[in-house]
């Protein structure tokens, strides 16, 4: 054990004869201890480490420890969540840190029409049975050098899945009709059994975006004044958006930022992602499955 720690000291760009010293421990016995073959364990570590490495570079260094330790029992690893633990910390892998952020995209100071809140998520009665149920909609902001990119999307609560999303330098009513557009062009969806959950902003209480609604027979349900918990999915996502895209890159353009958020829904989150609340599976396969 004192030897490892000699092995973990010089590591770290402490000398040989140093941490010898500091440990009552030979610089000959060290280099003999090194010299020595490695255990079967020591070499099953090895190939963990290297596995742990690629699962972690395919997560674009976003996966921690859960993600990872999912990953790997997937691709038919055997390795306990302590010893997966250990070999992170020991090659310097992590996921990443959470930062906060208060985006300010809902203007509620309004005298247009409120809808009932019909979906509420403290109430699992009213939560989405199936696909295509219940889609949240929510709207921010990416800043360029160009200015602000908005951003309006909607995700499927059941599936996690994003249906549909518009980006515009501007977010006018048109930009929410253009998501939900999309999301109704790909999805299978019943009239009269969809409903849309959002916030109170102006742009979703407007005549254009409820007369949208009523055209696809589509009911609105809308959140508490100031409650950003009653939207808390579809900002998750924002959350997500933000600390694994956003805070990591720096948009000249705002046609960089659109092609780069494409690319990171499209590829990245719908297809690939882990989702730890649909049991460790992407979107776009948790969905597929269903269907199988």
């Amino acid at each position: 054990m004192k030897f490892q720690l000699v092995e973990t000291m010089v590591s770290e760009k402490m000398p040989v004869s140093i941490s010898c010293i500091a440990l009552g421990l030979s610089r000959s016995g060290f280099y003999a201890w090194l010299s020595r073959p490695q255990s079967e364990r020591q070499q099953e570590n090895e190939c963990l480490i290297v596995q742990i490495q690629e699962v972690h570079k395919q997560s674009r260094g976003t996966y921690g420890l859960p993600r990872i330790h999912e990953r790997l029992k997937q691709l038919g690893k055997k390795a306990g969540k302590n010893r997966v633990s250990r070999l992170m910390k020991k090659t310097g892998i992590s996921g990443l840190i959470s930062k906060r952020f208060k985006v300010k995209t809902t203007d509620s100071n309004h005298d247009l029409p409120i809808a009932p809140r019909i979906f509420q998520t403290e109430e699992p009665e009213t939560h989405p049975k199936k696909p295509n149920e219940v889609w949240a909609g929510d709207i921010s902001y990416i800043p360029t050098g160009e200015g602000f990119l908005y951003l309006a999307t909607y995700v499927d609560l059941f599936t996690r899945k994003m249906v549909g999303f518009s980006m515009a330098d501007h977010m006018k009513t048109a930009l929410l009709t253009k998501a939900l557009a999309m999301a109704l062009g790909r999805q299978s969806w019943t009239p009269g059994t969809l409903l849309t959950h959002s916030d109170r902003g102006s742009q979703y209480a407007s005549e254009d975006y409820r007369e949208e609604l009523k055209r696809h027979q589509i009911k609105i349900s809308m959140s508490r004044k100031g409650n950003c918990y009653d939207n808390a999915f579809a900002e998750s996502f924002f959350a997500t958006l933000k600390k694994e895209l956003i805070y990591r890159t720096s948009f000249k353009t705002r046609e960089e930022a659109k092609k780069a958020i494409f690319e990171f829904i499209e590829v990245w989150y719908n297809r690939e992602r882990l989702h730890s609340s649909i049991g460790y599976k992407s979107p776009v396969q948790f969905e597929e499955s269903l269907a199988a």
